[in-house]
């Protein structure tokens, strides 16, 4: 019997996509490993970084982001 189609229209998108695209399962270790890199990563760069260079780098974010000319 087939898989009966759901009526949310998210769900049913999801369902169609999950059925024609194959994806392959990811190595737990690997997802780790990358998470455990991604967790350190902000503060290690923060930390080699000197007062001026983060001062200069918040600076650039805050005029990307407010528009500060």
């Amino acid at each position: 019997m087939a898989k009966r189609r759901p009526t949310d229209p998210n769900r049913l998108a999801k369902q169609i996509v999950d059925e024609a695209v194959e994806r392959e399962e990811k190595n737990p270790a690997a997802v780790a490993l990358g998470r455990l890199g991604g967790l350190k990563g902000g503060k290690a760069r923060a930390a080699k970084l000197s007062k001026e260079k983060r001062a200069e780098i918040a600076r650039k974010a805050a005029k990307a982001r407010w528009g500060n000319d």
